[in-house]
């Protein structure tokens, strides 16, 4: 019974990867179909009441809108609204000037500009606002998405300024401080490598390193070491901003000095335009809004509880899960990233001089570029909530338990990875599987700080694959319905980061 339960749960997720990956179904079409398999396994076979089931989806319904797409929008909306002011240009003039070789440039916003965005917002913008800009250098679009999900396939353990660790160290009582180090432990590795293999992506082959190895050394370094200080001392809230800013940091400055001359073989391919002095103020204007972005979100962040606790409290909560357990779901009206980096995004837009029609005129252009996106991530999260609610999601983890023994460490980041892939979030995969992996781990005698460490390791290697951010990427970059492209592009880079992260894992859970 208990195989067939396996077996039957993981199906909507076994359907959903087929489609993206064998039908090359836009991910708008097959998780909508994923999500109507799901209502009627757990209906017909987990005997959930129907009225749970749709109260469930609705649940997942209202957190895709409040707060998810509403932060896409608003990123996308920065975006579009500096496209419109200019100020874009300037900024893709600030960054070529630094080299026009696009693996730096990929290292410089891919890299360093993505781990502040994910460190900062979160919720997709590490994905969509970098592949964007990419894309405007001249970066082929399959190109800068694949290496922008790659690039977040670390960062999102301490997105949202720590959300995924802090809410993980909430439900299995753990230390927060004590699961920060594990997870940037474990982590540490993936992040020195990750740079080498967005170089290869963006040079096709291995040869792109010859010439540029030691900078892409200096720019893992610099990242993994202060994230890794961070993390010691400070807890989960800062680790990816601190470490991101001193990447983009070591980089530029190394790039520039030993750097000058770029391969032509790698060089963006741009209309040539004649050189234009850019004063420090037009650079602080076309900025602005990226700045606010971090000024706001940190202000409003826990760091400085005053401010948080006062916007935090601007809130509703609603009933909308009618099951066993249920708790009203909570709109954070004020205190949320999307409200923050639209505020953000009007104030620049103002300095930059955009009236009301033309802020106006790119949020529609982003509400028209961002339908399909929502609509994916509408399904994926009423999905989740459905296979969470019914039990599908503690019938696979639970035969996956069972199966292993003490070997389970090693496939523990591939549970972490699932709940990821079904429900686009970190936090969400925590919040299914944080604590199972914390009783196993007490179970099998090892570290219930170390196996809760793996399941958010897993959870951020599992963004790679996520059907809502592959969305993300594929609409930022105007690539929609091209789903199964990307997948079929992560994919491996996906599987040998769990390996690798289930080797340290297996290893961590015998020497600790």
């Amino acid at each position: 019974m208990r195989v067939v339960e396996f077996v039957l749960a993981l199906f909507p997720i076994i359907w959903l990867m087929f489609a993206l990956s064998k039908l090359k179904m836009p991910a708008f079409k097959a998780c909508p179909s994923a999500l109507a398999l799901t209502v009627v396994l757990a209906v017909f076979y987990w005997k959930m009441p129907l009225l749970d089931c749709v109260t469930g989806g609705l649940e997942g319904a209202a957190m895709a809108v409040w707060p998810i797409s509403l932060v896409i929008v608003a990123a996308i909306f920065t975006y579009n609204l500096c496209i419109s002011t200019g100020s874009m240009d300037l900024i893709k003039q600030m960054l070529a000037g630094v080299s026009k070789d696009k693996r730096i440039l990929l290292l410089i916003i891919g890299w360093g500009f993505g781990g502040f965005m994910e460190g900062m917002a979160g919720f997709g913008t590490a994905v969509a606002i970098p592949a964007s800009m990419l894309c405007g250098l001249g970066f082929s679009p399959i190109v800068a998405t694949t290496a922008c999900l790659v690039a977040n396939a670390t960062p999102t353990a301490f997105g949202s300024v720590g959300i995924p660790t802090v809410t993980l160290a909430q439900i299995t009582g753990l230390s927060s401080e004590v699961i920060t180090w594990n997870t940037t432990v474990q982590l540490l590795p993936l992040i020195l490598i990750t740079p080498f293999l967005m170089v290869m992506i963006a040079g096709k082959s291995f040869k792109a390193l010859k010439d540029i190895w030691p900078l892409v050394l200096s720019s893992g370094v610099s990242f993994a070491v202060p994230e890794l200080l961070a993390a010691r001392f400070l807890g989960p809230e800062l680790p990816v901003i601190i470490g991101s800013i001193c990447s983009m940091a070591v980089t530029v400055l190394v790039a520039k000095k030993w750097y000058k001359n770029t391969n032509s073989e790698y060089e963006i391919q741009t209309e040539k335009e004649e050189e234009v002095h850019i004063t420090g103020k037009e650079a602080g204007k076309a900025w602005l809004p990226f700045i606010l972005i971090f000024v706001f979100l940190l202000l409003t962040s826990n760091l400085i509880p005053p401010v948080h606790d006062a916007l935090a409290s601007v809130k509703t909560s609603l009933p909308i899960y009618r099951g066993e357990g249920a708790e009203p779901y909570t709109f954070t009206w004020l205190a949320t990233p999307g409200v923050m980096i639209l505020l953000a995004a009007v104030i620049g837009g103002k300095v930059q001089g955009a009236g009301i029609t033309q802020m106006w005129g790119a949020l529609k252009d982003s509400l028209k570029q961002m339908w399909k996106t929502i609509l994916t991530i509408i399904s994926i999260m009423a999905m989740a909530k459905i296979m969470g609610y019914s039990g599908m999601i503690g019938a696979i983890a639970g035969m996956l338990v069972t199966l292993t023994g003490r070997f389970y460490p090693f496939i523990s980041p591939f549970v972490g990875a699932i709940g990821t892939f079904v429900t686009g979030s970190g936090t969400s995969s925590n919040v299914l599987f944080g604590s199972l992996q914390a009783e196993t781990a007490s179970n099998l005698g090892i570290s219930q700080a170390w196996l809760a460490a793996v399941n958010t390791v897993g959870a951020t290697i599992g963004k790679m694959i996520s059907p809502q951010t592959i969305a993300i990427g594929t609409a930022a970059t105007s690539q929609a319905g091209e789903e199964s492209k990307i997948m079929n592009s992560v994919m491996k880079y996906c599987l040998l980061f769990i390996i690798i992260a289930g080797c340290i894992a297996f290893a961590g859970s015998i020497l600790i």
